[in-house]
């Protein structure tokens, strides 16, 4: 069986990843706005404006590990992989 390289995961970065929001909010001209915090844009409903939500930085952060997981989980057969562990993980609960 072939393993993928071993790679140091901090538990920060799980952390991270556990209190990672499932909508993020900013305001502009007086209104809030709540957006996907995977979206790179947002627009204001009031004045129209398209606000930069992400950076374009050279160095990873976490959205980059959550875009990663939503393109493996593009494959039919990663996502039956998800589905039986979110349910082994309910049932632990």
């Amino acid at each position: 069986m072939q393993q993928p390289a071993a790679l140091e995961i901090s538990r920060e970065l799980i952390e991270a990843i556990r209190a990672f929001p499932v909508r993020r909010e900013i305001e502009h001209c007086g209104a809030r706005i709540a957006f996907d915090p995977s979206d790179f844009y947002v627009v204001c409903p009031r004045c129209g404006v398209r606000i930069k939500a992400r950076s374009f930085s050279a160095s990873p952060e976490i959205e980059d590990v959550f875009d990663a997981l939503f393109e493996w989980l593009n494959q039919e057969e990663a996502r039956d992989v998800a589905r039986r562990r979110q349910a082994a993980l309910a049932a632990e609960e």
